[in-house]
């Protein structure tokens, strides 16, 4: 039995885990929650291998080289990504590192278990459809990065202006998190990990 610890902003997708965890008996010891990087930290500083779930979009994170910087820190943690929207590099820069599991949010209940069983034994556990996306991944096709919308090219500018995130929440009368969003769409479109 091991600690999971839940990395996610939202509600329905926090709670519906909880669920899928709870359900599974003998799958956990105890069940943390974080809602930023600094709780994180902390949690992970008590229990350092544990279990971590994570809705990247969406989690404060600046980018994949955070989490790969919490996962070099804390090493024997097995991490379970769980997100509507990863870019292709993303999931390749994270498919050969084997503590991190990948799940798309629209999948089915049995491949969720299967997750959580596998990270628990630190087995990686990539969803069907990810797997399909790695393996007809073609490196001649062209770059069709899709163009980005008004809103995310007028937020782009703030980001290039030095802005912070809860500063252009402000001035765009939007919360932080549909900020956060924008962004990850933007880095998504743009293909970069970075800003």
């Amino acid at each position: 039995m091991r600690t999971f610890i839940l990395a996610d902003n939202q509600d329905i997708t926090r709670i519906g885990m909880l669920s899928f965890i709870n359900d599974m008996p003998g799958l956990a010891s105890n069940i943390l929650e974080a809602k930023n990087k600094k709780e994180l930290t902390r949690l992970l500083l008590a229990h350092p291998d544990a279990v971590i779930i994570l809705d990247y979009v969406l989690f404060d994170l600046a980018g994949i080289e955070d989490m790969i910087i919490i996962h070099e820190r804390f090493h024997r943690t097995d991490w379970i990504l769980i997100t509507s929207e990863l870019t292709e590099t993303f999931i390749r820069h994270i498919y050969h590192n084997k503590a991190f599991s990948i799940l798309l949010k629209e999948i089915q209940a049995d491949e969720i278990k299967r997750a959580l069983l596998q990270s628990v034994r630190s087995e990686q556990y990539i969803c069907r459809q990810i797997s399909n996306l790695i393996q007809s991944y073609n490196p001649d096709k062209q770059n069709n990065r899709q163009n980005l919308t008004h809103t995310e090219t007028e937020i782009l500018k703030l980001i290039a202006r030095g802005y912070s995130t809860k500063e252009i929440a402000t001035q765009r009368i939007s919360s932080v998190h549909t900020i956060i969003t924008h962004k990850k769409n933007i880095f998504r479109k743009l293909e970069v990990n970075t800003v």
